[in-house]
Order: C-alpha cells, then sequence, then structure tokens
C-alpha cells in the first residue's frame, strides 16, 4: 500500500525520468526513508518502464535499489502538475540538448525545457519550494528560472539552488554513494542559506560533511561545465600523443604510466582509445566554447575548440588505419564490431564514437556486424536509415564468423575471456584485430595468428 504524503518529513519530486533523474532519486529514496520521493516525467513509456522490472536504463546496482525503495518512499508518475503541487523540494532533471537552430545553433544549450519546466512549476506549485537545477545547464541559467519563477505576484516564494551532477555512465550509483563531492550553490541571502542547508541535509545521511562544498549558484554551475572540459581535454590530449607514437613506435601506454606517475598529473583518464562519447563532453565543451565566445574570449574558446577537432580526428584516424591496413579497402568485407555503448557497464550510446565509426565503414561499403551486451537497441537507432548491411546480436562467436576484421570499440570486460583461437579459426584470413581500447592481450593475439593494431601502439603485422 502506498503511504500518504502526511507520513514523511518531505516531499521530493524530480522532473525527468532519464539517466540523471531516475538514479539519483533512487539512491536518495535508498538512503532517506524519511522523504517521499517521486520521478515524474511526460512519457508513459519511460515511467511504465521504471515502474517494472526491466528499468528503461541499466547501471550497475540500479534496479536493486528501485525494487527495494520503489512502493514505499519512491515512485514513478506521469501526474506532473499534481506531485509538484504536493512538493517541498523540486529537482529538475529535464533534457538540455545541444541547440540545433537558429542563433547559436550546434553549440549551446537549447533551454526551452528549462524554461518550460520552469513555468509548469510556478502555475502548479502549492507553497514555499526549493527548485534544484541539476540538469547540465549554463552558467546564469539560474537567473532565467529566477525570472520565470518569481514574475507576477502569487504569493509563493522559490529558492532556485544549483547540485550539478558528477555521475558517469556505468558507474552512476557508486558516483552517487561515493562521490569526490557533492557541490551546492546558493544565493547569499538568508532564505538562500536556508535552502541550501535543507538540500546538504539530505546527502549528510551518507555522504561526509566534509565532500559537501558549497559555493555561489554561479560558480556552482560553471564548475559542471569545467569539469567535463578538464576531463574531456585529458582524453584528447593523451588521444593527440597516441597518434605521434603510432609514427615513432613509441607505446602510448608505456607513455601515459610514464607520465600519470607523477603526482602533479595522476594516471586517469590518460588511456588512449578511439575517442570520448557519452551525453555530457562534447555538449559541454561546445556550450563552454559558445560561452567564451559570447563573451568576446576567443583564444579561450579556440583552445577548448581543439579539445573536440582532435576527439573527431582520432576517430577519423582510427577508420583510416583500419582501411589502410586492410589493402586499402573494405569494400564487401565483413568486420564484427566488439562494443557499441561509448563505455561498458552501459547502454547509453549517446555520441558514442561506434556510431561515427560505424557509418565511416559502412559509406566505405563494408559489412558490420554488431555485438553488445546491451546497447544493440540503441544501436539500431542510431544506425536506423543509415545505408549498408548490418547485423546485429549479443554473441560475439557469431559476430565474427567469416568475417575479415574484428574492431573494439567498448571495453566490456567479458571481451577479454573470449577464447581468440576459435574466434581466429572462424574468420577470414588474414585476419585483422583492431583494438580500439588497447584492451585485449595484444601479444597472445599476434601468436594467435592476428594482425593486431592497438591505439598509440605499433601495428602487429604477419609478413609470412
Amino acid at each position: 500500500m502506498e503511504a500518504a504524503v502526511g507520513d514523511f518529513a518531505k516531499k521530493i519530486v524530480c522532473i525527468g525520468a532519464g539517466y540523471v533523474g531516475g538514479p539519483t532519486m533512487a539512491v536518495i529514496a535508498h538512503h532517506c526513508p524519511e522523504y517521499r520521493v517521486t520521478v515524474v516525467d511526460i512519457s508513459r513509456e519511460k515511467i511504465a518502464l521504471w515502474n517494472s522490472e526491466q528499468l528503461p536504463i541499466y547501471e550497475p546496482g540500479l534496479y536493486e535499489r528501485v525494487a527495494k525503495a520503489r512502493g514505499h518512499n519512491l515512485f514513478f508518475s506521469t501526474e506532473i502538475d499534481k506531485e509538484i503541487s504536493e512538493a517541498d523540494i523540486v529537482f529538475v532533471t529535464v533534457n538540455t540538448p545541444t541547440k540545433t537552430y537558429g542563433e547559436g545553433a550546434g553549440r549551446t544549450v537549447d533551454l526551452q525545457f528549462i524554461e518550460q519546466t520552469a513555468r509548469r512549476i510556478k502555475a502548479n506549485a502549492g507553497s514555499d519550494t526549493i527548485v534544484v537545477e541539476k540538469s547540465t545547464i549554463p552558467v546564469r541559467a539560474a537567473e532565467t528560472l529566477r525570472r520565470i519563477l518569481h514574475s507576477g505576484n502569487d504569493g509563493v516564494h522559490f529558492e532556485i539552488l544549483s547540485n550539478p551532477e558528477f555521475m558517469a555512465e556505468g558507474t552512476a550509483v557508486r558516483d552517487m554513494e561515493q562521490p569526490d563531492r557533492i557541490l551546492v550553490g546558493s544565493m547569499d541571502t538568508p532564505s538562500g542559506l536556508k535552502a541550501r542547508d535543507e538540500l546538504t541535509k539530505i546527502y549528510e545521511h551518507w555522504v561526509p560533511a566534509e565532500r559537501i562544498l558549497t559555493t555561489n549558484l554561479w560558480s556552482s554551475e560553471l564548475s559542471k561545465l569545467v569539469a567535463n572540459a578538464f576531463l574531456a581535454q585529458r582524453i584528447s590530449s593523451i588521444n593527440s600523443i597516441s597518434a605521434l607514437c603510432e609514427m615513432t613506435e613509441a607505446d602510448v601506454t608505456q607513455v601515459g604510466h610514464a607520465v600519470g606517475m607523477d603526482s602533479r598529473i595522476g594516471a586517469k583518464f590518460l588511456n588512449a582509445g578511439v575517442g570520448f562519447g557519452g551525453s555530457c563532453f562534447r555538449k559541454d565543451l561546445l556550450n563552454l566554447i559558445y560561452l567564451c565566445e559570447h563573451y568576446g574570449l576567443h583564444p579561450v574558446a579556440e583552445f577548448w575548440q581543439k579539445v573536440v577537432d582532435i576527439n573527431d580526428f582520432q576517430m577519423q584516424r582510427f577508420v583510416h588505419r583500419m582501411i589502410t591496413a586492410m589493402f586499402n579497402s573494405v569494400v564487401g568485407k565483413k568486420i564484427a564490431i566488439f562494443g557499441f555503448a561509448f563505455k561498458p557497464d552501459t547502454g547509453d550510446t549517446r555520441d558514442a564514437p561506434a556510431i561515427h565509426i560505424c557509418r565511416s565503414l559502412l559509406e566505405e561499403r563494408a559489412w558490420l556486424s554488431i555485438t553488445d551486451p546491451y546497447a544493440l537497441d540503441n544501436a539500431r537507432k542510431d544506425l536506423e536509415g543509415f545505408p549498408g548491411e548490418i547485423d546485429y546480436g549479443t554473441d560475439p562467436y557469431e559476430a565474427v564468423k567469416g568475417a575479415h576484421a574484428i574492431a573494439l570499440l567498448t571495453e566490456w570486460e567479458n571481451y577479454r575471456g573470449l577464447d581468440y583461437k576459435k574466434i581466429y579459426e572462424s574468420m577470414e584470413k588474414p585476419a585483422f584485430l583492431f583494438d580500439g581500447r588497447n584492451h585485449l592481450d595484444h601479444d597472445a593475439l599476434f601468436d594467435i595468428g592476428f594482425n593486431v593494431y592497438g591505439v598509440g601502439k605499433p601495428a602487429r603485422e604477419h609478413f609470412d
């Protein structure tokens, strides 16, 4: 039986049941049983999935937390207006895509859904409400929310907080439960500080106080963009060096290890690959670039644009190396794609390098056999309508039958344990393996008979 609203200390409503809203609220409900947590969305299909045994997204540990709290203090609903009217705290996690039209197209964030949500909150809030920005939005966007929410005079006061998410797909639950930091930005007013304390009180249920960082509103908004920009920059930095390593016969793994041992630099995000993906890095970089251009900081904008350019170059370079190695043509050749998700332990394919790489190979008239444990439905959508021959399946051994090459694009752990001797025997010869994540044992693969190409590593080729 569903508990009544009055049985809880506070009611939290989250608008948006996607990759941010669902996991965030599941963790809050899990650790805060005295709060009633409701996730709302306009999509009946998405809400139905959250209420089913097959959640709309895959994250390790997510289902267990949802199943334990759902129906007790965690609920999923399409009754958006009703839930807003009863809420004490409203989290906003709606989509903030890159704008595709008009001024700033292709770079700045499209804020129409944020504005629509603000107007809906204003129209339905029944009492003073704390509104928490959780979606990634441009710095000063809280001013837009504040002006809309406080337009007119209806006696309801809104306090806006910035609480950016720092979850990564594949580790979202762990990132929420063991965060490097929780960031809460507020206005430096008595009511703003009171609202800030109300939100930090939630996180104090499981996060040590020293990891809860409070700032002003604008610093919090900008910190999210800058954090993703710095992470993306490290990936593009090591990927740029991987190109040089291939030309000089240096090994990018050894170079990255040597550089990362410097305590001033550190080892994280120094693994070369086919490029970064996901919903945030490119979008936030483009937003940061646009913001710098808006304020006339053109050299700064150009610096961050190069991070995006190197990422695109890395994907193009990977495809070029495949074509060159396979005798300058992949026409009619079957290529098994190992992994389509942009990273392991998620089915998320948003801006995945696999999309660009597969489309490029299809343009070269290759035949693709795509395998991935969780991302095949999204892969079909990403390549829908794109001309070419494509097979999809979860069994890698089926995918490689008669293939001329394997391209590993996602470092799923199960790909390490495959029987590559069996795989080699089922492929056309010479057999090529392009390890886009430097995930496999290249020496062992070469000994089996593969021609092996890692990122930023000398080619291992058979010529007899």
